[in-house]
């Protein structure tokens, strides 16, 4: 009886392994953005998603995982030639991404090493074509080309290429030498010539502020003589007014009662005045008869104003 029990116990615990075994094999839980291959009896079977899927036990296998995650893949350096016959090591990186499991699994062995070669042959090819100036100069253009090609050759490996960016740029250093001495001379060659251009400049400046100081000194003179010819004209003016009012008032004087009586004396003074000064000096005058008195000098005076006043 105790033989018994010992099978009987044997028996279950070796139907319970089993039975994990059974569930272990058809059970599969697929991550996030995984895909698994399923191969029955050895041939390709179906690709499962994400999420939980049951196999048939020691019939399905789960032969390959595929990431759909985009992948970094570094490209090693390598060494190339450019279409003037320098020699330049470059190093890249490639992002891929599987879009078909199954041409992943079964299109080729490996498609990341695939993809690595692929683009080292394909980045030969596309610097060959290239000057070793373009190289610096036109970057995203050769990645455009690279990816360009690369994605078409990829296409049926069940994968994309998504970008290819060139990471570094190994030259010789002859060619750094010289590429240093270039630079120094376009540097030394803009320095002169933003020199010339800031002399250039400042003489035009120059020259400019001296035509400006002529015109503003022109213009001030110009004003200076505007100014006092007005002036002078004011004054003129203000001068004959004065005068011909002096003469009116001395005119409106003469005709009142006693007025010219007061104009002969003031001329026989003025005149015995200026007479004696003209005595002070050796001056020799000729002078008309009637004058040479002062009676006489008035009385030619008088006529005049009587002559005046009759008009």
């Amino acid at each position: 009886m105790n033989l018994y029990d010992d099978i009987s116990t044997i028996l279950a615990i070796g139907f319970a392994i089993a039975v994990v075994i059974v569930i272990l094999k058809s059970a599969r839980i697929v991550p996030q953005r995984e895909n698994f291959v399923i191969e029955r009896l050895g041939k390709y079977s179906r690709t499962l998603d994400s999420g939980f899927h049951f196999l048939i036990p020691f019939v399905d296998k789960v032969a390959y995982r595929q990431t759909l995650k985009e992948e970094v893949i570094d490209v090693p350096r390598q060494n190339c030639v450019t279409k003037d016959n320098i020699q330049v090591g470059i190093n890249g990186v490639m992002y891929i991404q599987v879009i078909d499991s199954h041409k992943a699994s079964y299109g080729i062995d490996n498609y990341r090493n695939a993809a690595s070669q692929l683009a080292q042959t394909t980045m030969r090819s596309v610097i060959g074509q290239t000057d070793l100036d373009k190289t610096f100069e036109e970057r995203a253009k050769i990645n455009e080309e690279v990816v360009l090609a690369l994605d078409a050759a990829a296409s049926p490996w069940g994968i994309k290429v998504l970008r290819y960016e060139i990471s570094d740029i190994d030259l010789p250093e002859s060619i750094k030498d010289a590429l240093e001495q270039q630079m120094r001379a376009e540097r030394e060659r803009r320095a002169a010539i933003a020199k010339s251009e800031g002399e250039r400049q400042a003489m035009i400046n120059v020259s400019e502020g001296q035509q400006q100081e002529v015109i503003n000194l022109s213009q001030a003179e110009k004003q200076k003589q505007i100014n006092e010819a007005e002036g002078r004209a004011q004054e003129i003016e203000l001068i004959a007014t004065a005068t011909a009012e002096g003469l009116r008032k001395i005119a409106i004087a003469i005709n009142e009662p006693g007025g010219q009586h007061a104009v002969s004396l003031r001329v026989a003074e003025q005149y015995v005045k200026e007479f004696g000064n003209l005595a002070k000096t050796n001056n020799t005058m000729i002078i008309p008869a009637e004058l040479a008195s002062v009676g006489g000098a008035v009385a030619s005076l008088t006529e005049v104003l009587k002559h005046t006043n009759t008009k």
